[in-house]
Parts: structure tokens; sequence; C-alpha cells
């Protein structure tokens, strides 16, 4: 009895190389699989679909860009190898019709590829497609664009009438038309937010080309500051802007204006009263760095993971409790500092307080 419960509890023998291959052929994710001299020594059936290779045409140990004519992809496996690092990059396929006298449609594929370094010079490439994932992006963009849209209409008339309410309310009315105004302020501005968003991630051309001057970023923080500043006063918030020489970036000023209106309207939601908001300019190259801090509680781990996503509202520690805003500012913020070609990070200051750093690039 001994020696059959030994003989059930027996170590397993190894995984051979076989099994492997034969679960990396049945694979969702295509597989490439490059010797040091970037020769191919495999590839599964789901990588010769999505690369439009022919089933039976013989592949092994010719040069990947004799397989793939893609440079992108080439450069990345080199740059995998060297740096011993992954790679990552994305690129589109296109298909024709195999007859030039019956030529079909051409259909486009995007793809995503991954170059996966391995021990002295192989590398494994998994591909896959990204068709499915922007198609999905695209009509949650269209769907929030369209929601946004039919909600502006009944907002404006639902507005009109709380204002006529207004003009001769009872007293059990006042603070209930009050509260009612108040919420139709925030649905209205959040539906302007949702819009501004679907502007940024689809812009024009003409209106990209028309909307661009030479912007002085001090003159730009001031206006910003002078549409909250009731709001500041109310508060006894300061700002102290130090700044040295001149800054100057080309862009959208409203979209800038914007911006910056963003980045202080949220500086001043998480400082506390009798508290200085400070404004520091300075230039790092080629960069043009507006950087703002509150003196509030600072970010806690998990706004620094998803302070930029859209939706997120902040840790409600930071604000007395309250979960304020419509989590979209940021993330507008950021989409005009990529539209201007800069960025935008955050941290929490040395000193105590959130810090953000708006980079742009300087004017020519």
């Amino acid at each position: 009895m001994i020696f059959g419960l030994s003989r059930l509890w027996r170590r397993p023998k190894r995984l051979n190389a076989e099994q492997l291959l034969s679960w990396l052929e049945d694979s969702p994710q295509g597989l490439l699989v490059l010797d040091p001299w970037n020769r191919l020594q495999h590839i599964n059936s789901r990588a010769r679909r999505l690369l439009h290779l022919a089933s039976g045409s013989p592949l092994l140990n010719r040069y990947l860009l004799e397989v793939v004519r893609c440079h992108q992809l080439d450069q990345a496996v080199q740059e995998a190898r060297s740096s011993n690092k992954s790679q990552r990059v994305n690129w589109s396929i296109s298909a024709v019709g195999a007859s030039p006298l019956e030529p079909e449609s051409i259909s486009s594929e995007p793809l995503e590829a991954i170059a996966i370094p391995g021990s002295h010079g192989w590398i494994g490439v998994f591909i896959q497609s990204c068709q499915s994932l922007q198609s999905q992006q695209q009509q949650q963009e269209r769907w929030v664009s369209d929601v946004a849209h039919e909600l502006r209409t009944p907002l404006t008339a639902l507005s009109l009438v709380t204002e006529s309410l207004a003009l001769n309310p009872s007293k059990k009315q006042v603070v209930q038309i009050e509260r009612l105004q108040r919420e139709l302020q925030r649905l209205q501005r959040l539906v302007s937010d949702l819009l501004e968003l679907n502007r940024l991630d689809n812009p024009s051309p003409k209106s990209t080309e028309t909307n661009q001057q030479k912007v002085d970023v001090p003159d730009l923080v001031i206006k910003a500051w002078q549409t909250i500043a009731p709001l500041a006063e109310q508060r006894q918030v300061d700002l102290v802007m130090e700044s040295s020489g001149s800054h100057w970036v080309v862009g959208d000023p409203a979209l800038l204006h914007r911006a910056l209106l963003n980045l202080l309207d949220n500086a001043l939601r998480f400082s506390p009263n009798e508290a200085e908001i400070n404004v520091n300019l300075s230039t790092e190259g080629r960069w043009q760095r507006i950087e703002i801090r509150d003196q509030g509680n600072g970010f806690s781990s998990e706004d620094l993971q998803h302070m930029f996503e859209r939706f997120y509202r902040g840790d409600p520690s930071r604000s007395g409790g309250k979960r304020i805003g419509s989590g979209l500012g940021l993330a507008i913020v950021q989409q005009i500092a990529v539209a201007h070609g800069g960025h935008i990070r955050g941290r929490n200051h040395s000193k105590g307080g959130a810090l953000l750093v708006l980079s742009l690039p300087v004017a020519p």
C-alpha cells in the first residue's frame, strides 16, 4: 500500500519543448521566434493570419524584413536585442488581392507587437490585432459625444424654468430651487467638459492651423486667475507667481487659458483657507515649465496613479471628505498639453502640498 502511494505522488516529468510549442501554436496571439541573426525560426498559425502570410509558404531561416515589410518592427527587435528590454511597436498592415487583373479593395488592420529579448540574442515577438480595441474606443467616444449633445438642450430648458421659478419663490421653495440650480450648473459643466474632450480627441486640421499664436505665459496665468479670483477672495487665498525672464509658447490661446484655469481651479479647491497658491515659471532647455503648487494635503498614492484618467475624482480626504468636480478637469489639461506637443506631471512637493507641472515647447 505504501509502495502504491509513493508511485501516485511521484515527481512529474519535466515539461518538454514540443508541448510548449504545441500550446504556442494554438495561442490567440501571434508568435515569431528570431535567432541572433534576425532569421525566423518559428511562426505560429495566428501570426500567419495576422500578417497575411500563406499557410504553406516556406518562411523559416528567412530574415524578418523579408517576411514582414515593417521597418518599425525590425528596429524594435534590434533595440530589444541591444538594450535587453522589451520593446512595443504599433503599425498597420495592408492587404490587396493577389491577382492584378481582379484587384480587391485594400484592407488595413492595426497591429501591435512586443519584442521580448531572450538569452544569446534570441527574440520572441508576440503580435496581436488592435482592431477590436480601436473600434470599442471609437464607439465609446461617439456614444459619450452623442449623449452630451442630447443633454444640452433639455438642460438649457430646465435652467430657464428654474430661473422663472426663482423670480417669485415661496419660503419653502427657496432652498429647493437653489439646490436645483446648483445641480443643473454642475450637469451643464459636465456636458461642456465632455464636448470639450471630444473636440480635443478629434481636432479639425483647419482650427488647429488658424488658432496658433505666440502666447505670453505670465499674462495667461494672470487672466486665468482673474476668472476665479472672486472665489479665492472669499476664502482669502492668494496667488504668488515667480518667473525670471520672458516665457513664450505657441498655441491656441483659448485652449491654453482653459488648461491654466483648470489647474488653478484645482489648486484652489484643495487649498485651505488663508493660504497661497504658488506658480513658478521657468525655462529648461526647449521646455517652458509651469509649476502650480497648493498647500493642501497632497496627492494620495491612488491619486498619483489615476489623476489624469477621465471621471477620476481625487481622494476625498484632500477636500474635507467630499468628492468635488466632474473628474474631467485634469484629463482636459492632459489632452491640451498633448495637442501642443507637451505633457503634464503630478507629484507631492517636498515642502508639502500637491504640485502639477505643465511643460510646453518654447516658442521659436
